[in-house]
């Protein structure tokens, strides 16, 4: 088997592990305290959450123009870590560990970020970023019903193809961020003996044409096509099918037409040019919500509730 089709499964591995961590944490650990939005049907939310990403995007790439990048990684770190803790201490409370849970969410996210900060190789990253994927994608699910959602993957898609083909500065901030080695994407080496921590910068890679020693994936591209998966799975009714709840059915067929999306893109990525991931990745989403929902409901609400 080729480096680069393990390197695209292992890909794929991490991107369903993020999804079903998410499912888990929704089904008995978050709860109606952990939702982030007063009223979860306002389909101007996304429209707030879209003008919130375009700001934190010019800002960012104008602290790295100015030269300020520890700047910059103070706040990912500290956003990380936060988000780190959040997760593990939700999970560990959820075990019934009392005072040992909040010892060992402590402890856990203070080792991690130590790692982060000293040699931030590719495997914390991953580890990190997978763990803060889950915990964002579970509380946006619980935050969020199926109208925002599809309004949001809409827009992110289209926001992403034109950052990454337009304008490019998807493209610059990728590569800003690899150098300043930030759990902010997901890193799959071709070989064991790569190091995140002698990567080049993307765009220099890309120009000079040689081979690339790992594969690369935007947390964003992780989350926000998981959104829907654990929106389905929250707000959906669980009528049971052959011993198995509706929403759970539907949720999994989200997932599938995701990875289905995943493996478009991913025979565009080996082909060596950047692509904008959400396209695909939330096409597919929203093609395996609309067509599971259809086998499993059968009425064409698509479990959308009016807002008005």
């Amino acid at each position: 088997m080729q480096q680069s089709t393990k390197a695209v499964i292992m890909m794929a591995a991490l991107f369903t592990v993020a999804q079903i961590g998410a499912l888990v944490m929704v089904a008995s650990v978050l709860g109606e305290e952990y939702q982030a939005f007063e009223d979860p049907n306002d389909p101007l939310i996304p429209v707030y959450y879209l003008i919130a990403i375009l700001f934190f995007t010019l800002l960012v790439l104008y602290i790295i123009k100015k030269g300020k990048e520890n700047i910059v990684r103070m706040i990912f770190l500290g956003a990380v870590a936060y988000t780190m803790f959040i997760v593990l201490w939700a999970t560990t409370s959820s075990l019934g560990l009392g005072v040992a849970s909040l010892l060992l969410s402590l402890l856990a996210t203070a080792a991690l970020t130590y790692m982060l900060v000293k040699k931030p190789e590719w495997h914390v990253i991953d580890v990190t970023g997978t763990i803060v994927a889950i915990g964002v994608i579970g509380i946006l699910g619980i935050s969020l019903q199926i109208l925002p959602v599809l309004v949001l993957l809409v827009a992110l898609a289209v926001y992403d193809a034109v950052s990454v083909y337009g304008t490019k500065h998807m493209v610059a901030l990728a590569d800003g961020v690899t150098q300043m080695k930030l759990p902010i994407l997901l890193v799959v080496p071709k070989k064991l003996s790569y190091s995140y921590l002698d990567q080049k910068p993307l765009r220099k890679q890309i120009e000079e044409g040689g081979e690339r020693e790992a594969m690369f994936m935007g947390l964003g591209d992780v989350i926000i096509p998981g959104v829907l998966i654990s929106s389905a799975f929250y707000c959906l009714a669980q009528d049971e099918i052959l011993g198995i709840g509706g929403n759970l059915l539907v949720s999994l067929g989200t997932l599938v037409g995701a990875l289905v999306g995943f493996s478009i893109l991913m025979t565009f990525v080996l082909k060596g040019n950047p692509q904008a991931g959400l396209p695909l990745l939330n096409g597919g989403a929203i093609a395996g919500y609309f067509i599971s929902y259809l086998l499993v409901f059968g009425d064409l609400s698509m479990g959308i509730v009016a807002p008005w």
